[in-house]
C-alpha cells in the first residue's frame, strides 16, 4: 500500500501542522502494535550516552558530564542549616547537544535552502534560544510497528562499507527475507551492520558509514513510514556517491515530508535474535525548541 507524501512545502495535513508523519500514528496502529506483543521481551535498541561517545564535529560538540554537587558538599552545606542526618545529594551538570547517541531528529533540524518542513521559513523559526516552531515537543509519542530491514544479514556480510548506498533492492530484498510488507504508520529500522563500531572504534565509525540515499528513502516514505532509524550516525550514505550532495536524506525526509529521523541505533540483538518486526516504543523528551533528543527506543515481542 503507498501513502503519498506530502509536495514541498505544502503539508498534506494543513498549514499549521508540526507533527508531520506522526500524524499517520493512529489509535488503531498503536492497539494493533500493543496487541502483537506475545512474549514480553524487551529489546533496547539504544546506546548509552557517556563522555567519549562519538560525535560529528564541527556541527556536533562532545558530552560532558561532571558532578556539580556531590554527598561530601551537600551534608556539610545541611550541617550548617542544623541538619543532623546527613542527607547527601549527588548532583550532574551535563554539556551536550540533542544529537549525542542514540536520538530523534526534530521536524526543525534540517532545512532546504531558508525553508523548513510544511513552508515554515527558517528565518522566522530559529532563535538563538531554540526553534519556535518544529522543536522537539512536537514530535509525538511513538508506539508502533517497527520492521527491522536487515540489509547488512541480507546481503551476506558482517556489515556494509562506508559509501555503500542501501537501495530500494536491499530494502526489498531485506523485507522479503524478514517475512513483512511496510504499512503506513510503521517505523523503519535499517541494520546495515555499521553500528558495531559505535564505541568500539569511534575513529572508524565517523569515517563514513554505509546508509540510504534518497530513492531508498523515498520508497519507504511513500509507503507510509513515520520515522526512518539506522545503526549509524546519519541514516543516509557518506560520502554521498554524487559529491555534489550533502546531507540530501535530512533534507527529504525532515524538511520536504516531515518524517523523523531516529540515529544511532543498537540493532545487532534484534538481528541476532531475527526478530524482524515488534512493537516499537519511543517517547523524546519534551525539550521546548530543541532540535532533537536523546532516546531509549525499544523493541517488545
Amino acid at each position: 500500500m503507498r501513502h503519498d507524501h506530502a509536495q514541498w512545502g505544502q503539508a498534506k495535513w494543513g498549514p499549521a501542522d508540526q507533527v508531520g508523519a506522526g500524524n499517520l500514528l493512529t489509535v488503531e496502529k498503536r492497539l494493533a502494535a500493543l496487541a502483537s506483543v506475545k512474549s514480553g521481551r524487551v529489546f533496547d535498541v539504544s546506546h548509552d550516552i557517556y563522555m567519549g561517545a562519538p560525535f560529528m564535529a564541527p556541527n556536533q560538540t562532545p558530552f560532558l558530564m561532571s558532578i556539580f554537587g556531590s554527598w561530601r558538599h551537600t551534608i556539610a552545606r545541611r550541617r550548617k542549616l542544623g541538619a543532623t542526618n546527613d542527607a547527601g545529594t549527588n548532583l550532574e551538570r551535563i554539556e551536550m547537544t540533542a544529537h549525542v547517541g542514540t536520538h530523534i531528529d526534530a521536524l526543525g533540524h534540517f532545512s532546504k535552502g531558508d525553508m523548513l518542513y510544511n513552508g515554515n521559513k527558517a528565518a522566522d523559526v530559529v532563535t538563538d534560544w531554540g526553534l519556535d516552531r518544529l522543536g522537539i515537543e512536537h514530535a509525538p509519542p511513538m508506539i508502533t510497528r517497527g520492521v527491522l530491514f536487515d540489509v547488512a544479514g541480507a546481503t551476506g556480510g558482517a556489515h556494509m562499507q562506508p559509501g555503500q548506498t542501501v537501495t530500494i533492492d536491499h530494502l526489498e530484498r531485506a523485507a522479503e527475507a524478514g517475512g513483512f510488507a511496510v504499512e503506513p504508520g510503521d517505523i523503519a529500522l535499517i541494520r546495515t551492520g555499521w553500528g558495531r563500531y559505535f564505541g568500539a572504534d569511534n575513529a572508524r565509525y565517523l569515517e563514513g558509514e554505509p546508509g540510504l540515499d534518497v530513492p531508498a528513502a523515498k520508497w519507504l516514505i511513500d509507503r507510509g513510514i513515520v520515522a526512518i532509524g539506522a545503526d549509524n550516525m546519519a541514516v543516509e550514505v557518506l560520502p554521498n556517491p554524487d559529491k555534489g550532495l550533502l546531507m540530501p536524506v535530512h533534507q527529504y525526509a525532515l524538511a520536504e515530508c516531515g518524517v523523523y529521523l531516529i540515529e544511532n541505533l543498537a540493532l545487532e540483538e534484534l538481528a541476532a535474535n531475527r526478530v524482524c518486526a515488534g512493537c516499537f516504543i519511543l517517547l523524546a523528551t519534551k525539550i521546548r525548541g530543541a532540535t532533537g533528543a536523546p532516546v531509549r527506543p525499544v523493541v517488545i515481542v
